[in-house]
């Protein structure tokens, strides 16, 4: 069995936490608050977010440092197969968008709750950077709150999306919505899937201390929906989550969960 990541022991060593407590914990925090200042300052002289994005990525190095944990990148080569695509990710860990904007080395927007959008200084800067909110919790106008993110693909941007909407609560895959393969066919551009392993045991849910990890972000091949059609959108979610449930568990010490896969739902578009 492949012991990669290395399992989050429980409870943590007392070097761990100390350190968690007296040093990362507060200057993830300062730096978090630094760089996002910078970054809803310099929104007030930009339009394209070029420079905003630059400080994101500047922000989630350092993070990633401060976690003392390395980003490998496996399959960088279909990061640039495409100027753009909808890039579709599991959800481990708050640490998942730094892991993300360390490792991606072009502009692209993240989609994301609108309930974010509600909180001070997180919903500025999720604002002023340009990112897509996408209404969840209410199945009714789900379709047409990921028409911004249609048009952001259309314009050329690519898209960041974590099909699950949420983080696991157990390391393993949950349930996929429908929304990145429904903007993938209605854009006309490839469906790019990303296996992140490591973030779990390094930050998992109802938790406050690091335990390092050495992460991987995995890219698998692009699928081409060009041949898809909306009726469609079950069926691509489908072989999107079976392609990054092969990658993630073919890396992990992890064993593939033996459950009904539970996509094929018309309504879940978020």
């Amino acid at each position: 069995m492949n012991q990669f990541p290395v399992p989050r022991p429980d409870p943590l060593p007392f070097w761990t936490r100390t350190l968690g407590t007296m040093v990362q914990a507060p200057l993830f925090f300062a730096v978090t608050a630094f760089f996002g200042t910078i970054s809803l300052t310099s929104s007030l002289f930009e339009q394209d977010g070029r420079v905003q994005h630059a400080i994101a990525r500047i922000w989630a190095a350092t993070s990633m440092r401060i976690a003392l944990s390395p980003v490998t990148v496996i399959g960088r080569e279909n990061l640039s197969r495409y100027p753009t695509a909808v890039y579709a990710a599991n959800h481990l860990s708050y640490m998942d968008t730094p892991v993300i904007f360390s490792a991606l080395p072009f502009q692209f927007r993240i989609l994301a709750r609108q309930s974010l959008w509600k909180l001070p200084f997180i919903g500025w800067h999720l604002n002023r950077s340009g990112q897509i909110p996408v209404n969840t919790e209410n199945p009714g106008v789900a379709g047409s709150s990921l028409g911004a993110g249609v048009k952001a693909l259309k314009s050329g941007m690519p898209l960041i999306v974590f099909p699950e909407g949420g983080r696991t609560q157990d390391g393993h895959l949950g349930t996929f919505m429908n929304g990145p393969a429904y903007m993938a066919i209605r854009a006309q551009v490839p469906l790019v899937p990303i296996a992140i392993l490591g973030t779990y045991e390094l930050l998992p849910m109802h938790t406050r201390h690091f335990f390092p990890q050495r992460i991987q972000l995995i890219v698998g091949e692009p699928i081409i929906t060009t041949s898809y059609s909306i009726r469609q959108v079950n069926e691509l979610t489908a072989r999107l989550k079976n392609e990054i449930a092969r990658l993630y568990y073919a890396h992990s010490y992890l064993e593939a969960a033996k459950e009904p896969d539970s996509t094929n739902r018309e309504e879940s578009l978020v």
